[in-house]
């Protein structure tokens, strides 16, 4: 039996039971965000290296390892969260692909060295750091809400620094930070490759990005048809339902 602490509890990260995650809402939990950045993401099928940063509590890693035989590296700053990733590893029986790392993603250098992963994933902070009064009193939600530990170009030039030439840059962000996205990803020589969109329905504004560059790639930007979650009604729309239940 898998030990819990505190407020956690174990879910169904897939609507067949296949994976299980370990989560606690007042320390971590996952997103619809990473189920959508590790159904966009393209990976290599059966060899290569995939590198997920900020991974909280394994979740991008876990999905992705339904679609890839690669090995994957998580690197996550919050000791207690990346000990959830841990023990969501092993309770799936997936340590011998993933791999977990307790550390600073602008101090990877000297741990994984240089242009290593044929893929980089990032589902980073979203918002600058707030004033004092602003933030969050759970200092877990506040460094994984607000770039409090790494702005957005520390995550930008860590995903270039370990993706191979040629290789992959996935991320999920919200659209207010497009342009900056867009110009750090050129300025460390990432070229966006592919860009979507995604609407809590239609005729709301976009309320989410996914976007894929290439390390030293051509510039050639596919904007991609906009995917909405819900329907009218609520329900869920076909896309959005295939991509949580498969």
């Amino acid at each position: 039996m898998m030990e819990l602490y505190d407020d956690e509890r174990i879910d169904n990260l897939l609507a067949d039971a296949s994976i299980k995650i370990i989560q606690s809402p007042s320390v971590f939990s996952f997103s619809l965000d990473a189920v959508l950045l590790a159904n966009f993401t393209n990976v290599p099928v059966k060899r290569g290296a995939i590198l997920d940063l900020c991974t909280g509590n394994g979740a991008i890693p876990l999905l992705l390892s339904k679609r890839t035989n690669a090995t994957i590296t998580g690197v996550e700053i919050q000791e207690r969260i990346v000990g959830m990733a841990r023990r969501n590893v092993a309770m799936n029986d997936l340590t011998c692909q993933i791999n977990l790392i307790h550390g600073d993603l602008k101090e990877m250098g000297a741990v994984l060295g240089h242009s290593g992963f044929d893929v980089v994933t990032c589902n980073p902070p979203y918002f600058r750091t707030p004033s004092a009064r602003e933030q969050n009193h759970n200092d877990y939600l506040t460094i994984a809400r607000h770039e409090v530990l790494c702005t957005l170009e520390d995550v930008v030039q860590a995903c270039k620094l370990h993706a191979k030439p040629g290789g992959k840059v996935a991320m999920v962000h919200r659209p207010g930070r497009l342009v900056d996205i867009i110009t750090l990803f050129r300025k460390y020589r990432l070229e966006p490759k592919r860009l979507r969109f995604v609407y809590p329905r239609d005729g709301k504004e976009a309320n989410m990005l996914l976007i894929e560059a290439a390390r030293d790639g051509k510039a050639d930007l596919k904007i991609l048809p906009p995917l909405y979650i819900y329907q009218a009604d609520g329900s869920y729309s076909k896309e959005a339902e295939e991509i949580i239940y498969g």
